[in-house]
């Protein structure tokens, strides 16, 4: 079973039917023990990076999901739950995030003819032999909607890299780890294929 956190940060409920077009057993919850005894759990999430954590902290789910981490349960977060995973973002400064990973999330820099936010699908630059890209093509395509990127402080750490204005740390994966700035419940074939994976990951 899959366990979808619910922190009241939208995009749960196309996260949930992706999961169901492949077949997968989820449920969407905030309740510690459902979370902490799922196979796999998932972080989505849209919305500014404060209003999250302080909404995490509301709920008491920022120590469930470093003790899911902890656990080695597999873990996906996906656009603003790759942001949270790091230390600070510049969109809410002087506020925490999970820490779980090292590294900052930045604002996409401004640039003439280019819109900010980044919406729109782009090309993946795909490192070799990640479980969580396993049969994707490199330059595959998928779809972002962000105004913030990663810069995460291992390169070792980014799966999945793309280009718009500036380098972007576009996937993440780390022992029981992985995360995405794109919506691959959004991405089509490929982003169904990239939560298949996931969904094999065990413990």
């Amino acid at each position: 079973m899959t366990a979808i956190i619910d922190y009241d940060a939208g995009n749960l409920r196309s996260v949930e039917k992706a999961l169901k077009a492949l077949e997968e057993e989820v449920v969407i919850t905030r309740d510690p023990d459902v979370i902490l005894r799922a196979d796999r759990v998932i972080l989505p999430g849209v919305g500014s990076f404060g209003d999250a954590m302080e909404r995490l902290h509301r709920h008491d789910l920022a120590d469930v999901i470093r003790q899911v981490v902890r656990q080695k349960t597999p873990f996906l977060g996906i656009c603003l739950g790759l942001q949270l995973l790091f230390e600070r973002s510049e969109e809410s400064p002087g506020v925490e995030g999970l820490g779980i990973l090292k590294g900052e999330i930045l604002r996409i820099p401004e640039q003439k003819g280019m819109k900010v936010p980044h919406m729109g699908w782009n090309s993946l630059k795909i490192r070799p032999k990640t479980r969580l890209f396993a049969g994707i093509a490199d330059e595959a395509y998928v779809y972002f909607v962000h105004s913030y990127y990663l810069k995460a402080r291992d390169e070792a750490q980014v799966a999945a890299s793309t280009e718009y204005i500036t380098y972007i740390h576009a996937a993440v994966e780390w022992e029981n780890v992985a995360a995405c700035q794109f919506h691959p419940e959004k991405s089509g074939d490929v982003g169904l294929a990239i939560l298949k994976n996931f969904t094999t990951w065990e413990r």
